[in-house]
């Protein structure tokens, strides 16, 4: 059983044994020692659930005054009608609870951001940002219960941005979303296809719309988000341009869908995910899913070591993928004559499994995983995405 001694670490944090976890915070790694186990049992116990000496929480439901600015927040939304209102952090498997909840998202109005947040939480408050950075500090500072952002896309791959984000924030991933993706060309009311010079879209959909787009022989120009670029186009009627966007962002822009489902592949799909200020308790029954990231020694074969704590276990892995290690990317190789025989990057290695923290098989896979690393953070636990 957990004590009390040990009440200001965060569960989802914490691997089997008395441990060391590095943190990178602003581009700097430094070491946190933690000294605290993880329960044995294949499900988390009231009496065995971690609480704050003081006013938060990181498991149980818990209640904070949020206060905001007189008139706007750094998202550009008004929140000055609510500055006494309380948010509510806790379980998101009860929609009784999302009526009233804030949830911000990259993009305006008619960004696929917008209807990702809509899926996983539908009845919230929307809150568009302007930046990837804005929803992750709109969590942090209590200005919204949550934030919902792309990590990857079927056809342009991983969102990057988001990955190094997510270690920049003491955040946790509670949810994920899996929205298919509908291109439209749109334009103007009047404006023909054939006559377009131009389109505007983000890169990653004009990525996705490349064949189409060469196609049309226009000019495509990068912006911050899809819907945006519809929007600057009905702003400021802008001639023979068209953006490729969601319908939805046609119909609140007043754009004219020329053609839908311009995408090269049909099988279009982003993945999102849902982000909070503290973990959920995982329950009986849910199909669950665990993020971490980590850092490796140096050695032969030492990622298919890593790997082997999950095989051997039958813990079946959904993702893996490695970013440069921004604070140290070099690790110099000292030859036998102790001299620098070379200079390797060093990585971070995202990787997604098919288990539950509070399963004693995942426990152990991170206990004999944190063996040979010199960095690991779990960065959540939360129910799988239907398809």
């Amino acid at each position: 059983q957990l004590g009390s001694n040990h009440a200001d670490m965060s569960a989802m944090e914490l691997c089997p044994r008395n441990r060391y976890i590095h943190e990178e915070s602003a581009g700097n790694l430094r070491r946190n020692t933690y000294q605290r186990s993880m329960p044995r049992s294949s499900a988390y116990k009231s009496s065995m659930i971690p609480k704050r000496r003081a006013h938060t929480s990181v498991w149980q439901t818990n209640k904070v005054p949020l206060l905001c600015a007189a008139s706007k927040n750094v998202t550009g939304v008004d929140l000055s009608q609510d500055i006494l209102r309380t948010v509510d952090d806790g379980d998101d498997s009860d929609p009784n609870r999302w009526q009233g909840m804030r949830c911000a998202y990259q993009g305006v109005p008619g960004a696929y951001s917008e209807m990702a947040a809509l899926a996983a939480y539908e009845g919230c408050d929307l809150v568009p940002c302007d930046q990837f950075e804005e929803a992750f500090e709109a969590v942090q500072s209590w200005l919204v219960n949550r934030a919902v952002l792309p990590v990857e896309n079927s056809l342009g791959g991983s969102i990057h941005r988001n990955y190094d984000l997510l270690l920049r924030h003491r955040l946790h991933i509670v949810g994920e979303v899996n929205l298919p993706v509908s291109h439209c060309l749109m334009a103007p009311p009047g404006t023909k296809k054939e006559d377009l010079k131009r389109v505007l879209s983000h890169p990653q959909a004009l990525a996705q719309c490349e064949n189409y787009l060469e196609a049309l022989g226009v000019v495509r120009e990068a912006t911050a988000d899809t819907a945006g670029a519809a929007l600057t186009i009905s702003q400021e009627g802008l001639k023979l341009t068209g953006a490729v966007a969601s319908v939805r962002a046609a119909e609140l822009y007043g754009m004219e869908v020329l053609d839908r489902n311009i995408q090269d592949d049909p099988n279009n799909v982003t993945r999102f995910i849902a982000l909070a200020r503290t973990p959920n308790p995982p329950k009986p029954g849910q199909v669950l899913k665990t993020s971490i990231v980590f850092a490796l020694q140096d050695g032969p074969g030492v990622l298919f070591k890593a790997l082997s704590c999950f095989a051997l276990r039958d813990i079946d892995l959904t993702k893996i993928e490695s970013r440069p290690m921004r604070s140290m990317p070099f690790l110099s190789v000292v030859d036998k004559h102790g001299g620098c025989a070379e200079k390797r990057f060093q990585y971070l290695f995202y990787v997604d499994f098919k288990a539950s923290m509070a399963d004693v098989h995942a426990q152990n896979a991170l206990s004999h995983l944190e063996e040979m690393t010199t960095y690991l953070r779990v960065l959540g636990c939360y129910p799988v995405a239907s398809a």
